[in-house]
C-alpha cells in the first residue's frame, strides 16, 4: 500500500488500484462533513498555503474550503505578480520559505511540471492543483469519484466502462490525468471525439492502448455518444498561441438536450470540470440540460471537497482520527432541507 503520510500528490502516475480505492473510501468518508451534518476539527492548528499562480475558482476555493472543514487554516497567495516571484525569485526559494510557514501547500501555476520543480524545495507535502497543460490530479481523482458514484445507481463500477471524452483533449489537463487513472481498471471503452489538431496527445492513446482498452479517435458525435458517460471539456483559449487560433474549433462540439436524446443512452452521465462556456458562439453545455437528473457537473464540483479533504487527511496522517474530532453543527444550514 502506498505511503501517503508526508508524501507529495504531483501526478496520478504516482497511485495503483489500491491507492486510488484508499482515496475513494475515505472520501466517502467525509461526506457528512462538506454537508455540514457533522464538523470536524482534526486538523485545528494546521495551515495550508494555497498558492495560485494562474486563475482558479472551483479548485482554489475547494481546497481552501477543504482544509477549513477539516478545522485548519487556510493562508492564500492569488497570482504570480504579489509574490517575489515576479522579482526574479526562483520556485525552489518560494518552496523553502513557504513550507516553513506552513504545513501543507497546494498549487496552480501555468507552467508544465512547474509543481514538482516546486516541490523539490518544499520541506511539506505539495498537492499538485494543476501545472500548465501537463496534470491535474485532483480533477481526475474527483472525476473518477464521480463516476464511481453515478456508475452505483446502474450497478456498475469503474471496470466495463464505456466513456466519452469531446472537445480540447490536446490541452486538457483533466482529461490527460483522468485516462491515465482509467488505464488501471478493466475493459474500459474511450471514445475520443475531438478535432484532429486538438486530439488527445500521442503517449496517453499509447498508454491507453498499451493497457488493452478499446480507443477510438473520431472528429463525429453522431453515432459516436452512446455510452455511460460523456466527459465535456472547454476550448482552452489560454493555451493556444492566440485568440483567434482557439476561434477555429470554437463550438464545434456543443451538447443541447435534442444531441443528447437523438445520440445518448437515456442514461448517460454528463460531466465537465467546469467553467463550461455558455456564451452562444460555444455553448458546449446548453442550460437545457440544465434539468436532466444525469447532468452530473454540480455534483462533479461538490465531490472535489470530498476528495482534496481525504487527501489533507492522507497526507496529515489524520485520516484514522476524524471520528474522534467531531463535534454538532450548532448553526443555521439548509444543506439538509
Amino acid at each position: 500500500m502506498m505511503k501517503f503520510q508526508g508524501k507529495h500528490i504531483l501526478s496520478v502516475s504516482q497511485f495503483d488500484r489500491e491507492a486510488i480505492a484508499k482515496i475513494l473510501q475515505i472520501s466517502a468518508q467525509m461526506t457528512p462533513y462538506a454537508s455540514r451534518k457533522k464538523r470536524c476539527h482534526v486538523l485545528e492548528g494546521a495551515i495550508l498555503s494555497n498558492l495560485f499562480f494562474e486563475p482558479s475558482t472551483r479548485t482554489r476555493v475547494s481546497f481552501g474550503t477543504a482544509f477549513n472543514l477539516l478545522g485548519g487554516s487556510v493562508r492564500e497567495t492569488v497570482g504570480q505578480e504579489n509574490t517575489s516571484l515576479s522579482k526574479g525569485e526562483s520556485l525552489f526559494d518560494t518552496a523553502q520559505v513557504i513550507s516553513g510557514y506552513s504545513d501543507v501547500i497546494a498549487m496552480r501555476h501555468p507552467q508544465m511540471h512547474s509543481v514538482d520543480q516546486f516541490a523539490l524545495g518544499s520541506t511539506v507535502p505539495v498537492i499538485n492543483g494543476g501545472d500548465g497543460a501537463n496534470e491535474h490530479p485532483t480533477q481526475a481523482l474527483l472525476d473518477l469519484f464521480t463516476i464511481q458514484s453515478e456508475m452505483m445507481h446502474f450497478n456498475k463500477g469503474l471496470d466495463d466502462l464505456n466513456i466519452v471524452l469531446m472537445g480540447d483533449l490536446k490541452h486538457g489537463r483533466t482529461v490527460h490525468s483522468l485516462s491515465k487513472l482509467l488505464s488501471l481498471y478493466d475493459n474500459v471503452k474511450i471514445t475520443m471525439v475531438a478535432p484532429k489538431a486538438l486530439q488527445m496527445p500521442d503517449s496517453i492513446i499509447s498508454t491507453l492502448s498499451d493497457a488493452g482498452h478499446e480507443v477510438v479517435l473520431t472528429e463525429t458525435m453522431e453515432g459516436n455518444l452512446y455510452c455511460d458517460v460523456i466527459y465535456q471539456t472547454r476550448i482552452q483559449q489560454e493555451r493556444f498561441a492566440s485568440k483567434d487560433e482557439a476561434e477555429l474549433y470554437r463550438g464545434h462540439f456543443s451538447l443541447n438536450k435534442s444531441v443528447y436524446q437523438k445520440y445518448c443512452q437515456e442514461n448517460t452521465v454528463i460531466m465537465h470540470p467546469l467553467p463550461r462556456d455558455s456564451r452562444p458562439e460555444a455553448n458546449e453545455l446548453d442550460t437545457d440540460l440544465n434539468d436532466l437528473d444525469n447532468l452530473a457537473i454540480f455534483r462533479q464540483a461538490q465531490n472535489g471537497v470530498l476528495v482534496r479533504m481525504a487527501l489533507f487527511a492522507l497526507t496529515l496522517g489524520v485520516e484514522d482520527q476524524i471520528t474522534n474530532y467531531e463535534k454538532p453543527v450548532n448553526w443555521y444550514t439548509n444543506k439538509n432541507t
